[in-house]
């Protein structure tokens, strides 16, 4: 028996024991919520509003002040990362394009055609594109995270799992707030929110976010295009407009965000040969380089949510559109000068020593892009043992996406351009059942079929450094059908234990990687099937003063989409992985300690491997160039060509073995108001930034923590705090640009700052 299979045994015989002994000592009656109980929270994971203890899936949700706390520092949406047990969001383009991981599936993809396996679901509306999935998070209700295959309710490009914000809507009484945060680097956010009423069937709800901070990092090369970096404008606005009349309600919600800055920096010949750890003297406000850098990205869109509640049943209507546009532009390179394949060889080789073999400065943009989505959808809403949903649904999706590079050594002028152009279309019929079959025991079930089309075009309209002839169109036109299904129960051991066990399957539509910038063909992947089964228990205890939610899983990926590199050519390509496996144990709890502390606990081990004997990739760059100064130290066994290794073993990329996250909360009266102390932990274990296993690119573990002091008065009404995030300052390599040479990213550096918060 193995190492997880032994301690999930342990840990699923361990809680039923806890359950009886709580039985025998709380009184006959609680089923009403007392002081100094931790409240019930509801979700909507299975598209209905439920007691998270009854269903049946691995669910964390993130709120109220633990939200605000991990927010308050200007973060972007990579602030969720590590605060769900087997959740990682991580990005090579900054405030831009997150990628999301869960259970160790994601995608290391750079393209900005690039598919997840991981939904994003902002306000009922499915999010597809990279470029939505970055909108801020501000004036947000809860955000959850459904861990395994959504392939039923939530559909296509989901067998990972959902992440799912619902702000908060219009309400029928006047309410809001106003929050402003001060911090280094010239820091600035401002977030609000006013609700008004406007009669008795009208409301609206306004939220607003300002962010900004100044440059942080200089560049003191003479006649460098850019001089300073990191800083950035990043503006939303969100108007929700609800209209509720006995049985119907109607939600108009339009938003917008406008974001300027800088792309991420890739800094050139920052690891150690050998080693993943930074070279000696290493600063991270030190950034010499001779490219370009900038970022853009606008995002309009608009929805309109119907909902009409008859006798036996609820309709819903969920319409959306979203469009946006993007451009980033940075020096791939990560430094300045070029010491061997160049126009003008011999010069300087980088900050640091970084051996540079050639030039790497592009950029990519989003000119056009527009996805709209329908959703029809039919519940019952009577009393009885047998409830369900069904539905349809449509997706459509339009996008160019155009390619750039730029001469660095003769002024940074254009000399090469590529675009694409995708047109995708998707609709599906989905239903789902619930049956008590007794008072203990209730079982769901959910089927959907999908159908899946593209037509893809890709054409290098400009050759990189000359004006001869291009290449393309290459067209691509990928089909797909699936049907996904679901079966799950929940058994209920006592009135505060809760068992439950689920199968699932998910699905990935076909994807395409059409980057041919620097090369002369596309690539395409075929759909990939994941079946995963998992069991758990949700469990109140002490008197509903503690929680705790705990699962085992295991699942398959046949024909798993994976993201190979290119050697020494900045280029990726899409490959089927035969299988993957994953296996794991979650941990959530939660606690009222005493009238003064709080605190809560979430870790994962995740156990991944992709198994295809037959599956080799191109690894680093630049082996042997300059002596063998530059190239990275491979420890996977040597493929079938020179400058390939094979990766049948290895985990799955960017997908840490443990994670933990942890908070603890400690307040008590002083004066007319309250003091707290509230700090926040969250480690995880190192993870291969890429397929194939490498020194260099190994990352390694990583602790940050953060902290805030605050005082709350006038019953909550107004509050001023000072908080601290990565208050350790802990810098390391986190991602890394591999096909030129060894050029890192480096996780944020610490963030201080003070805020003051007003409701009415």
């Amino acid at each position: 028996m193995s190492k997880i299979t032994l301690l999930a045994a342990a840990i699923a015989s361990a809680f039923p024991v806890i359950a009886f002994a709580q039985d025998a000592a709380k009184p006959a009656d609680d089923a009403k919520a007392q002081s100094g109980q931790l409240e019930t929270v509801i979700v909507t994971a299975q598209r209905r509003a439920e007691n998270i203890k009854d269903v049946p899936m691995a669910i964390t949700t993130l709120k109220g002040e633990k939200l605000d706390t991990l927010t308050s520092g200007g973060a972007d949406i990579r602030f969720l990362a590590g605060r769900s047990p087997s959740l990682n969001v991580e990005s090579d383009f900054g405030r831009s394009f997150p990628r999301f991981y869960i259970r160790g599936l994601g995608n290391t993809d750079f393209d900005l055609n690039a598919s997840q396996p991981v939904g994003l679901v902002y306000d009922d509306i499915v999010l597809e594109s990279p470029m939505l999935k970055g909108f801020p998070v501000f004036d947000i209700d809860q955000v959850e995270v459904l861990r395994g295959p959504q392939g039923t309710l939530f559909g296509r490009n989901s067998p990972a799992g959902v992440i799912k914000f619902d702000s908060a809507k219009p309400v029928n009484r006047y309410e809001g707030y106003g929050v402003a945060g001060f911090g280094n680097y010239g820091a600035i956010n401002l977030e609000g929110a006013l609700n008004v009423p406007l009669n008795d069937q009208w409301a609206m709800r306004v939220s607003l976010l300002a962010q900004h901070r100044n440059t942080r990092v200089h560049n003191d090369i003479a006649g460098a295009p850019v001089k300073d970096f990191e800083g950035y404008d990043d503006n939303a606005a969100r108007i929700q407009l609800q209209y509720k009349n006995r049985d119907f309600t109607a939600l108009f919600n339009v938003h917008n965000r406008d974001m300027k800055g800088n792309a991420t920096l890739f800094r050139a010949g920052i690891i150690k040969k050998g080693t993943n750890e930074l070279i000696d003297g290493f600063r991270y406000d030190y950034y010499p380089t001779d490219g370009g850098n900038k970022q853009t990205l606008t995002n309009n869109g608009a929805s309109i949510r119907l909902k009409w509640n008859l006798d036996d049943l609820t309709i819903h209507s969920i319409t959306g559109v979203e469009r946006a546009t993007f451009f980033s532009w940075g020096d791939v390179d990560g430094g300045y000068g070029c010491s061997l394949f160049c126009a003008k060889p011999n010069q300087p080789t980088g900050p640091y020593g970084a051996f540079i073999p050639f030039t790497a400065e592009t950029a990519d943009g989003m000119p056009d892009h527009k996805q709209v989505t329908q959703e029809f959808r039919v519940e019952s809403n009577y009393k009885g043992l047998l409830q369900w949903i069904g539905g349809a649904y449509y997706f459509k999706e339009d996008i160019q996406v155009d390619s750039f590079n730029y001469d660095t050594q003769n002024g940074n002028n254009q000399h090469g351009y590529a675009v694409q152009h995708q047109h995708a279309k998707s609709w599906a019929l989905f239903g789902s059942v619930n049956y008590a079959v007794n008072d203990q025991f209730k079982i769901r079930a959910g089927v959907r079929y999908t159908d899946d089309k593209k037509d893809f075009d890709a054409s290098r309209l400009v050759n990189t450094g000359d004006n001869g002839p291009g290449v393309g169109p290459l067209t691509a036109h990928p089909s797909a059908t699936n049907t996904s299904w679901d079966l799950s129960g929940t058994y209920e051991l006592s009135k505060d234990t809760n068992l439950f066990a689920r199968a699932a399957t998910g699905y990935r539509a076909p994807s395409i990687q059409g980057r041919i910038l620097f090369a002369d063909t596309i690539s395409v992947a075929s759909s990939e099937h994941a079946t995963s089964f998992e069991a758990g228990i949700k469990q109140d205890l002490f008197n509903r003063r503690a929680r705790l939610s705990a699962s085992v899983f295991h699942y398959e990926v046949k024909d798993l989409q994976l993201t190979a590199g290119s050697g020494s050519v900045n280029q990726n390509r899409l490959v089927n992985a035969k299988k993957a496996v994953g296996q794991g144990v979650e941990l959530d709890f939660q606690a009222i300690l005493s009238d003064e502390w709080r605190a809560t606990l979430g870790a994962s081990y995740n156990d991944t491997e992709i198994r295809d004997p037959n599956l080799f990739v191109a690894y680093c760059g630049n082996v042997g160039f300059n002596n063998g100064q530059s190239g990275c130290t491979v420890t996977d066994p040597a493929g079938p060509f020179a400058g390939t290794a094979n990766i049948d073993g290895n985990p799955l990329p960017r997908a840490p073995k443990w994670e933990t996250n942890f908070t603890l909360r400690y307040s008590r009266p002083m004066g007319d108001g309250e003091f707290y102390a509230f700090t926040d932990w969250a480690y995880r274990s190192e993870y291969n930034m890429f397929l194939y296993e490498a020194k260099e690119y190994r990352a390694k573990s990583l602790l940050e923590g953060g902290l805030r002091l605050g005082y709350k008065w006038n019953e909550g009404k107004y509050e001023v705090a000072a908080f601290a995030r990565n208050i350790t300052d802990k810098q390391q390599v986190v991602a890394a640009i591999d096909f030129n040479n060894l050029t890192g990213i480096v996780n944020e550096p610490r963030t201080l700052g003070v805020q003051f918060r007003a409701n009415f």
